[in-house]
């Protein structure tokens, strides 16, 4: 399945039903006066979130959705029907902008939550409603009103708690497949991962924490460059950041400060995020224990982060390293906890 996670669509609501001009033609009933009914309600275009969906790939096809139009007033004081309201799913994590104004309209996270985006347009009113002691046979009656008409802008961000970062070849989907069930596609090669992988890891409790492996970040990512800058808004939801470094790399600072730096250009707090640093590929590398733990702890001391030796191909140092994960997500929800009590 391909993964779309932008989309510019036009929705439009549908037109108001026309009021009609009638008078009651019964047998046995002189004078009948007016009778013409109002048109219906236009109807409404209205997003909800649903958990099956995890792409906006149907809207890169269709691009134009169209709410109902209200039913034309009948005779007999008869109202017309109104539109039926067009229900657009949406992946949960959509966020909707007005593309004209950059302005969010909503933000969809929750399963079955829903968001009105273009409003129906009013039913005309029928000459019934023009009946006055002034004018006892009004021949005239009202067109329905124009429904809502936007251009939209849709983005998807992943909804995931924990988010692995790092440079291409960092090892990030071996580690996402070695932690879930998720199999990405792994390959010797920068950019073997060309979409942002989901996959559930399970804490001692039982209960299940969703990873998100992003796609390898390079310098200047934040300008556009690479993948990154695609694929730098799924972290934006995420709690705590998983930063894996190749161990092999010529330069592990270097690397560490690459990624920081295009967190910081990329703004929105990413950068201020809880990290955790993984020193990954432990078992492919020369180096004495001694030596990694040297450079465990001057990456410690640079970050002020907690540090993880780990090989994700070996299986080595992941329990510490997940641990690590839980207590951050623990301590973070604690911190809320305690900020909502407090409101």
């Amino acid at each position: 399945m391909q993964f779309i996670d932008q989309a510019e669509i036009q929705v439009a609501a549908g037109k108001g039903g026309d009021g009609i001009v009638a008078f009651r033609r019964e047998k046995y009933v002189p004078a009948g006066g007016p009778a013409g009914g109002n048109g219906g309600w236009g109807g409404s275009v209205i997003f909800t979130a649903v958990e099956n969906l995890q792409t906006l790939l149907d809207f890169r096809y269709n691009h134009r959705f169209q709410a109902e139009n209200g039913g034309r007033g009948g005779p007999n004081n008869r109202t017309g029907a109104n539109g039926k309201d067009l229900i657009v799913e949406v992946p949960c994590g959509t966020v909707i902008y007005n593309a004209e104004t950059d302005e969010i309209i909503g933000d969809l996270t929750e399963p079955g939550q829903t968001l009105p985006v273009a409003a129906g347009g009013k039913g005309g009113l029928g000459n019934k409603y023009f009946l006055s002691n002034r004018n006892r046979a009004p021949e005239y009656a009202l067109p329905g009103l124009d429904g809502e008409e936007k251009l939209l802008r849709l983005e998807l961000k992943l909804l995931a708690e924990v988010g692995i970062i790092g440079l291409p070849n960092a090892g990030k989907s071996t580690l996402i497949s070695a932690l879930s069930a998720a199999r990405p596609k792994i390959a010797d090669y920068p950019f073997t991962t060309l979409i942002p992988n989901l996959g559930v890891v399970r804490k001692p409790t039982g209960d299940g924490t969703v990873f998100a492996d992003i796609p390898g970040l390079i310098s200047g990512a934040s300008d556009g460059a690479g993948l990154g800058h695609d694929f730098l808004r799924h972290i934006e939801r995420t709690r705590v950041l998983l930063h894996l470094i190749d161990v092999t790399s010529e330069d592990v600072v270097a690397d560490y400060h690459t990624i920081q730096q295009e967190l910081e250009a990329y703004g929105r707090g990413l950068a201020e995020r809880p990290q955790i640093i993984a020193l990954n590929k432990i078992d492919a590398v020369y180096l004495e224990e001694a030596e990694l733990k040297d450079l465990a702890t001057q990456l410690n001391h640079l970050s002020h982060c907690p540090v993880f030796l780990v090989s994700a191909v070996a299986g080595i140092g992941l329990e510490p390293m997940l641990q690590e994960v839980w207590r951050s997500l623990d301590e973070l929800s604690a911190s809320m906890e305690l900020v909502m009590s407090n409101e």
